[in-house]
């Protein structure tokens, strides 16, 4: 799960610099005297936290779906453990058979 984690903490650093970089951008003194941009800020920032919002909800609803997959993997181990040590062994013969043509 810590690279799931890792992943979701790597991607929300991207965006916080993207953000922060158009932010700069658009903050410039340059800009002050076209009356769009005062818009286009205001704009930027709600698109901004929507888009913000959105992926913080996509990387918890993964990190959920990822965690009820890990739980009914347990329980079908615990529920089936020969099917799960024949399936272990079938794998195991046939890395080691791929192996050995090598």
């Amino acid at each position: 799960m810590t690279s799931v984690s890792d992943s979701i903490s790597k991607t929300q650093d991207e965006l916080e610099r993207l953000v922060g970089d158009l932010r700069s951008l658009l903050a410039s003194k340059d800009f002050d005297s076209v009356p769009q941009i005062k818009q286009l800020r205001q704009r930027l920032d709600d698109g901004i936290d929507t888009v913000r919002d959105t992926a913080v909800r996509a990387a918890q609803d993964a990190a959920v779906q990822a965690r009820e997959a890990a739980r009914a993997a347990d329980r079908y181990a615990h529920d089936e453990p020969w099917r799960v040590a024949t399936a272990a062994v079938a794998v195991g013969a046939l890395v080691g058979f791929l192996l050995a043509r090598r």
